[in-house]
């Protein structure tokens, strides 16, 4: 083997650690021209650090604000109304489809992403507003309790009181839950969650941008921050931890069986018909993939899409073909399952 080809090669340890040489990873010839355009603009975006260290409230004001431009254009495909609302002092936004009747017979709960800290009207309104419009449906976001100012189980306990409110109108087969990022996370533990308290199963979930583990697990963390660079690789042995989180998760076991269900067989086998979405470029395909492999040896309807090349909840993205078909896939999904 010639001198540059050799320097090609992963080289590995006996620990099973791999050495990857650098390289350049082009565009997916598979993912659509939106999709290539889309990852040439990253040369021309600032870079947004993920620190702890802000202060709250600015960042989620910042967050907010540099998201509206997404949410106006997603309003603009997916014409909805949005209502403000408080469920049993849990506040919640209804979104339903502008100008078209909509199931009067079943319901939607939507848990925002934005790392149990942020986002808690943009990414409501992003995750909502395409599955609103297309299905038809009530969708109602809950704004859980967040970190700093919550911990674990605060944001599923908000969940439990707007979902024991809903049973009151709504038979269980007839409610869907569903979120990305964080509310895929939340979506698994509230799939844990219920039953665990006695309350019936919903008809269906879906786990976007997430799995039913944490975050950090599997190849996917640390590859793709290389790849797609949205998140920093977990540290190494020495470094600091940054937690997006801002402590939500503080004192808490990740593997315990409402965090990370995945690792509980017994408590995967009580889960509903579950659809989750990731991407080859997403820091969660690993947690994503994982979880799906379980819940099919579980016995459990699983369904996974993986989007090529496609990032971190993806389905964000109105402009991307990528995002409408798995929209539209969320969409059919409720319709098999909500019956």
């Amino acid at each position: 083997m010639d001198q540059d080809n050799a320097s090609r090669r992963p080289r590995f340890e006996s620990d099973g650690t791999v050495h990857v040489p650098a390289f350049e990873l082009p565009p997916s010839e598979l993912s659509s021209p939106e999709a290539r355009a889309a990852q040439s603009m990253r040369s021309k975006m600032p870079e947004v650090a993920l620190s702890s260290d802000l202060d709250i409230l600015g960042a989620r004001k910042g967050l907010e604000a540099m998201l509206a431009p997404q949410v106006a254009k997603m309003r603009e495909v997916y014409p909805v109304e949005v209502v403000q609302h408080s469920i049993c002092g849990v506040p919640t936004q209804i979104i339903t489809p502008s100008g078209k009747p909509h199931d009067e017979q079943r319901v939607l709960i939507n848990l925002h992403g934005g790392a149990f800290s942020l986002c808690a009207n943009a990414c409501a309104l992003l995750e909502s507003i395409p599955i609103a419009a297309l299905g038809r449906y009530k969708v109602i976001t809950v704004d859980y309790h967040m970190a700093p100012e919550a911990v674990h189980p605060a944001a599923v306990e908000d969940l439990e009181i707007v979902y024991r409110e809903l049973l009151k109108s709504y038979a269980p087969k007839h409610i869907g839950i569903f979120g990305c990022s964080a509310g895929g996370a939340l979506t698994a533990q509230a799939a844990a969650w219920l039953p665990a308290h006695g309350l019936p199963q919903p008809g269906a979930i879906g786990i976007f941008g997430a799995g039913a583990v944490r975050f950090s697990a599997g190849d996917s963390a640390h590859v793709t921050a290389y790849i797609d660079g949205s998140f920093p690789a977990p540290p190494k042995p020495g470094e600091r931890k940054v937690d997006i989180t801002r402590g939500y998760f503080a004192g808490s076991d990740m593997a315990d069986p409402i965090i990370s269900p995945a690792l509980h067989p017994a408590v995967l086998a009580q889960f509903p018909p579950t659809l989750i979405i990731t991407g080859t470029r997403a820091m969660d395909m690993s947690p994503a993939v994982y979880t799906n492999s379980q819940l099919l040896k579980a016995g459990v309807r699983s369904t996974l899409i993986v989007g090529e090349a496609m990032g971190h909840c993806y389905i964000y993205q109105p402009e991307l073909p990528e995002a409408r078909d798995a929209h539209q896939a969320i969409v059919n999904f409720f319709r098999e399952h909500l019956n």
